[in-house]
């Protein structure tokens, strides 16, 4: 398993890429996979772990994440003929070297990035797994879309919420943190925001104004036990994204405590989000405001049934089993 090494895997705090492997990996482990996990130096594991970054360069300034995803790669591949198979979760970068890779490659796309890395993907021979059907990009063949699994223990069911309103993840624009504060206002809600500060002017200019540690409170990256707690206590998620959104893990985390989703109806949403059930989909601030009150009214036994059916860890345990499979059958 070769995995990110931004962070720690899993990650304490940020870190969907580092999640999601460490949620597949351990998954293997249960079912009796002998797996190594190519991460981080620090990261936890139950498969066999194989280390030369020490912990994640976007926790140390004095690394370069690209000296070092190039020597973790380089050192995973140079091992590759000891396995059966290379599930690699990096991105282009390791597709660059596959003609050097032992092992058949499969290969998560966590969200296509653009055209500019096709020439990475079309030279290689990796099989591709989308993580939805919306993000697929049509230059590119894919064996299967895989959405991501959440382990229903660490996000438990939470059937009394407070009364605040939650906005997680990255704060930058395209996660629409902003929109999100002014649904909130307009609605007459509290608001609760929580992620990484990863565009800092968007930070200071239009969300740092609006923080008065009432009405709007701001958390910052918070860790596992904070997001199972901060999730499950609100009365919906707010997820107003200002791009095509290729998953959206914190929105199937929030539908796993129980809590519906309010997302703008952008790339993977109509995917994630069961109209009516799990949440709503809308494509406006008005539209937010004047549909949140259903969204707060759904059943959060059925929304939390309705995650567990559709996003339970082991559906994608045994979804990726069957692709591993199929790559092995070529």
């Amino acid at each position: 398993m070769l995995g990110p090494i931004a962070w720690r895997t899993p990650p304490i705090g940020y870190g969907p890429w580092e999640r999601v492997t460490s949620l597949l990996t351990e998954g293997l482990v249960r079912r009796g996979v002998e797996v190594t996990l190519f991460a981080t130096g620090d990261s936890i594991t139950g498969a066999e772990l194989d280390a030369v970054a020490p912990h994640g360069y976007a926790e140390d300034a004095t690394m370069d994440g690209r000296v070092w995803e190039a020597l973790h790669v380089a050192h995973a591949l140079e091992r590759a003929g000891e396995y059966d198979l290379v599930h690699n979760q990096l991105d282009w970068l390791p597709l660059a070297f596959t003609a050097h890779c032992a092992a058949p490659m499969v290969t998560t796309v966590h969200g296509f990035s653009g055209p500019a890395i096709l020439p990475a993907y079309l030279a290689s021979d990796s099989a591709f797994v989308s993580i939805s059907d919306a993000d697929r990009s049509p230059g590119l063949d894919y064996i299967a879309t895989i959405h991501h699994g959440i382990d229903p223990a660490e996000l438990p069911y939470a059937p009394e919420p407070d009364d605040y309103l939650v906005s997680f993840g990255r704060i930058h624009p395209d996660k629409g943190t902003a929109a999100a504060i002014e649904i909130a206002r307009r609605a007459g809600r509290r608001l609760v925001i929580c992620g990484p500060i990863q565009d800092a002017a968007y930070f200071h200019d239009e969300v740092e104004p609006r923080i008065d540690g009432e009405r709007v409170v701001f958390l910052g990256a918070v860790g596992a036990e904070d997001r199972a707690r901060v999730l499950g206590h609100a009365v919906a998620l707010l997820h107003p994204i200002g791009f095509d959104e290729p998953f959206g893990l914190s929105v199937a985390e929030s539908m796993m405590c129980g809590t519906p989703a309010l997302a703008y109806r952008r790339g993977s949403m109509a995917e994630v989000v069961d109209e009516g059930v799990t949440g709503s989909t809308v494509a406006s601030i008005q539209e937010a405001v004047s549909t949140l009150p259903r969204v707060v009214a759904l059943n959060r036994r059925r929304v939390h049934d309705r995650a567990v059916e559709r996003f339970g860890v082991e559906r994608m345990v045994d979804e990726y089993v069957r692709v591993y499979e199929a790559v092995l059958a070529r």
